[in-house]
């Protein structure tokens, strides 16, 4: 999708907020442990490459990816820290993960059983194991010892990591976790921990659990100044959001009493009043459901009216405006600030899926 440039709705990306975010963390856990930026998903919305370029100069020692794909977008563009692919990755690219010094997850028994056959050179690997996240990852210690055994005794093999996943490291209940906990122990009692890195800590891990048994923090939402927990839990340190959305006014119009807006005519106008269309849409990542969400103008909250259409939508202002004026749908505006948080909640989601929704026709804006 090629970003449109010449239309005044545009994502701006704080890089100055994700280095505070990231240099916070790192002065928490200390010189011995390792931070590992996420910037899967293109940097959760916010742009790979700007963010990782921004994390190593923040003290990043590495990066982490999703997908093979991600990780080589990232060496293309000149960085050559260490990339871990967090996922599974086919056989049949094993030789592209080596060529281009990506070190990879292994995820099965079966997959690394069949490495023999495509390695061409020394590939690092880090093996996940599934404590209770249930995608993927060893949880036989049977297997785990065959696994080890492949693992330590092939030339071409550097096993670098034993990790897994937490998925309730976000909650005030922590029965769960400790029960992760648990298994992770067995695991690493079955594997040993001579691997130079172990790695339990997510965002979440590292902010409300002391990055437990982790020498490497997997560093994702919290870089980007969003709160994994949603409101459940306060971090140890401020978050500063670093992502805004805004656009500008592109019409406006006094409205005439029970005259209809958007499809659907689901919004009436009342009396007169003045209503106002803004270049974006749920093709940008907007849900149809934002509809009644309060953006902002001047220092002033207006109410999205009628269903949120593909490129446009309408808001309901106080008075005329005129044509350009801006308007923040998250971010900072006169005072008034909307957290992406708070479009979250108003959608029945997470911050994360905000900002992973916005399309690649949103142009990336960077500053400092």
């Amino acid at each position: 999708m090629i970003p449109s440039y010449h239309r005044p709705s545009k994502v701006i990306v704080d890089l100055d907020a994700i280095a505070f975010n990231l240099k916070n963390e790192k002065e928490k856990v200390g010189p011995s442990t390792d931070i590992f930026a996420v910037v899967k998903a293109n940097g959760y919305g916010h742009g790979a490459i700007e963010v990782a370029k921004t994390a190593i100069c923040a003290g990043a020692s590495g990066l982490c990816v999703s997908n093979l794909d991600e990780a080589l977008e990232l060496r293309e563009s000149g960085i050559q820290v260490p990339i871990l692919v967090l996922s599974y990755v086919s056989l049949k690219y094993v030789p592209l993960a080596v060529e281009h010094q990506i070190t990879l997850t292994a995820t099965n028994l079966e997959w690394i059983q069949g490495l023999d056959d495509y390695l061409n050179g020394v590939l690092k690997i880090h093996l996940k194991i599934d404590t209770g996240m249930g995608r993927v990852g060893l949880t036989n210690p049977k297997e785990m010892m065959e696994a080890k055994k492949i693992l330590t005794e092939h030339k071409w093999i550097d096993f670098e990591g034993i990790f897994t996943h937490m998925s309730k490291a976000d909650s005030s209940d922590s029965h769960y976790f400790n029960q992760q906990k648990e298994r992770f122990n067995d695991a690493l009692l079955v594997l040993g921990k001579e691997v130079k890195y172990i790695h339990t800590s997510n965002s979440a891990t590292a902010l409300w659990h002391d990055a437990w048994e982790s020498n490497l923090v997997r560093f994702g939402i919290a870089m980007y100044g969003l709160n994994p927990s949603g409101t459940e839990l306060k971090p140890s340190f401020p978050l500063k959001q670093a992502l805004t959305l805004e656009t500008e006014i592109i019409h406006i119009k006094q409205m005439n009493d029970q005259e209809k807006i958007g499809y659907g005519a689901t919004y009436e106008v009342k009396e007169s009043e003045w209503i106002a269309t803004l270049p974006i849409g749920y093709a940008d990542g907007l849900r149809r459901s934002f509809q009644g969400f309060e953006v902002l103008v001047e220092g002033e909250r207006y109410p999205i009216v009628g269903r949120i259409c593909m490129d446009q939508l309408m808001i309901k202002v106080k008075h005329e405006l005129p044509i350009g004026t801006k308007v923040t749908i998250f971010g900072l505006n006169d005072g008034l600030f909307n957290t992406i948080q708070s479009g979250a909640e108003y959608v029945d989601t997470i911050n994360y899926e905000i900002t992973c929704a916005l399309t690649d026709r949103l142009p990336r804006e960077y500053i400092k």
